[in-house]
């Protein structure tokens, strides 16, 4: 669910709103905003994570390309079997892009409306405004910065201060508690993220009809489920439902049976507790490689 909000998370930068009048500087405005938005996008398409997927995912498709499985190709490449998985299933280096396209939280996020403020205000000097927010609680490295106004100085104009739109996770977090759970501006929050978003719109209704199948064992409503799922375009929740498919069986009484592992594995922790307790935290991880060295 958090690579779909991911991949469609331009939908909400695409229909971000400015005040309407007058019509001859909304026009300006949104010429303003497009080209600034169009400046950070490049910059993020140069960045070092962007760069890497690239690169792994090349490097990954190659040796696969040659018939190599994914333990294979973690013993050349050096990278974790999690990671080879990820880059191996994927259908294509987009699908992985999607989150670092969609903007990760930085250090910068919280004073980006006094930039843009200041900017307006004629207020330039990428050092003077570096200080400024410095002032102000910022932590982050001078470079951030100058590089988050470049594209304003490009354009040769000060844009306007960009609506705030949520990000990945907190849109996929506000999808998956219950809505008696979340506080008002969550909910508003996530009626404007879907009101922007057929896709999330159906997404989350997916979300929804599966929480209640999980918490009220309704596990004869799995198939009717799963063809919903398959009917959409929604290729991450397809590939959750193939999930299912290699496992149905299991997965339909644990959606149907009242049983749970819960006592085990509370029994489980309570073990691992007691080890740490009596072998401190080194101990216990020395002891746990023996284990799995005798296995």
């Amino acid at each position: 669910m958090e690579k779909t909000v991911a991949a469609h998370h331009g939908c909400l930068r695409a229909t971000a709103t400015v005040d309407p009048e007058p019509i001859v500087e909304l026009t300006a405005a949104e010429d303003l905003r497009r080209a600034a938005e169009q400046g950070h996008t490049a910059r993020r398409e140069e960045s070092a994570l962007v760069a890497r997927t690239k690169s792994r995912y090349e490097a990954v498709a190659a040796l696969k390309a040659q018939g190599k499985g994914i333990k294979p190709i973690q013993r050349e490449l050096g990278l974790a079997k999690e990671t080879v998985r990820r880059y191996y299933r994927a259908d294509s280096v987009d699908e992985l892009l999607a989150t670092p396209r969609a903007g990760r939280r930085t250090v910068l996020d919280e004073f980006t409306e006094h930039l843009h403020a200041r900017w307006n205000d004629g207020c330039t000097t990428a050092l003077s405004l570096y200080d400024e927010i410095r002032a102000l609680g910022y932590c982050g490295s001078y470079a951030t910065v100058r590089d988050y106004l470049r594209p304003f100085r490009q354009i040769g104009a000060a844009p306007p201060a960009t609506p705030k739109i949520p990000k990945v996770r907190n849109i996929s977090s506000w999808m998956l508690h219950h809505p008696d759970n979340l506080t008002d501006d969550e909910q508003l929050g996530l009626k404007q993220v879907l009101a922007s978003c057929s896709h999330l719109e159906t997404t989350a209704a997916h979300v929804t009809a599966f929480a209640e199948m999980l918490t009220g064992r309704h596990g004869e409503r799995l198939a009717s489920w799963m063809a919903a799922v398959a009917s959409d375009d929604l290729p991450h929740l397809q590939r959750f439902i193939r999930g299912i498919e290699r496992d149905h069986a299991a997965v339909l009484n644990g959606l149907t049976l009242p049983h749970n592992s819960g006592a085990v594995e509370g029994n489980v922790n309570r073990i691992k507790m007691l080890k740490r307790q009596m072998y401190g935290r080194a101990g216990f991880d020395l002891l746990r490689k023996r284990i799995l060295l005798s296995h």
